[in-house]
């Protein structure tokens, strides 16, 4: 049991203590919103591509347990998703909450804290398998949230064919989409190892990813909104910090998942709402506020949610 609480702990507070440190300078007005804009454009562009392409490029991933984990994630996105939807018809009356509420549900923060998480957790070995969860799940919640949020938008006059170039747009620049497509081709044409000078470039721009990322994370948060949250918000969030993580459990222990292959599912899944959500309900006429208090009051209470589940999926021996 001992070995199971130093576990949760050691994944989950350095990230903590992270965001911590971003909250502080934030308040001591060390980090403008200006710097953290400006920083976070600077790792979701250069860092986060680079970490991902290496960690793919350089690992000895187990293809065929990797598709029954993305297989295991697919299936929960769509599960939460169609859930939230069916709730939203029956209990949420405007449509600009609907979709806000639907994406709190269904979309995590998979690049900066499940993924770093999972670096705590397991090493280059999780990265390498969480990069390439990532590559196919990213799509899928892109695709997810616009059909969600299309509900409203800012723009009464914009079609679903605008809206679906807008979002096929959005894929194929997203650098982190890209980034991975380029590892997979790298390791399918059986291309030499990057080394040298290459290698030691992408090495540096990966490890200032995480770190980076999770100081803008800590400078965001709001604590007026996330101490002040509406009923939506705490349905919402109750269902990404409660729901989500039990139903990773049950579907990745049905699809037989255990070890890392269960730890990268269940950290993955069970990670707070996605600051990618906010900007995009935002940017579609969705509630912005609720989006808001979604997001932190998730990534404040669901980071020890996260080291509750890692702690007792370790004490069971699952992962």
């Amino acid at each position: 049991m001992t070995d199971a609480i130093l576990f949760a702990l050691t994944i989950v507070v350095p990230n903590l203590a992270l965001m911590a440190l971003g909250f502080f300078m934030k308040r001591q007005g060390q980090a403008s919103q200006t710097f953290i804009d400006q920083a976070s454009n600077f790792v979701f562009t250069y860092c986060l591509p680079a970490l991902l392409f290496f960690s793919v490029v350089d690992s000895h991933v187990d293809y065929a347990k990797q598709a029954v984990l993305i297989a295991a994630g697919v299936l929960i996105t769509l599960i939460l998703f169609f859930g939230a939807e069916l709730y939203s018809k029956r209990f949420i009356s405007d449509p600009a909450d609907k979709g806000v509420f639907v994406q709190g549900v269904f979309r995590s923060n998979l690049a900066i804290i499940g993924l770093s998480t999972i670096s705590n957790a397991y090493g280059q070995e999780g990265l390498s398998i969480g990069a390439v969860y990532i590559g196919v799940v990213t799509i899928l919640y892109n695709t997810l949230a616009v059909i969600t949020l299309s509900k409203v938008s800012t723009d009464s006059n914009e079609s679903w064919p605008s809206r679906i170039k807008s979002v096929f747009k959005k894929l194929i620049t997203n650098p982190l989409i890209l980034a991975l497509l380029a590892a997979f081709a790298y390791k399918a044409l059986s291309l030499p190892p990057l080394t040298g000078v290459i290698h030691s470039t992408g090495d540096l721009l990966s490890s200032v990813a995480l770190p980076l990322a999770l100081i803008c994370a800590g400078a965001s948060i709001d604590l007026r909104a996330m101490l002040r949250p509406s009923g939506l918000c705490v349905q919402a969030s109750a269902a990404r910090i409660i729901i989500a993580p039990l139903l990773a459990v049950v579907i990745g222990l049905s699809f037989g998942l255990t070890g890392i292959h269960m730890g990268v599912l269940f950290l993955m899944v069970s990670a707070p709402a996605a600051a990618a959500g906010y900007v995009m309900a935002k940017a579609m006429g969705g509630n912005d506020v609720l989006a808001a208090n979604i997001l932190a009051l998730t990534t404040v209470v669901g980071m020890f949610g996260m080291a509750i589940g890692a702690g007792l999926l370790r004490g069971f021996g699952l992962m």
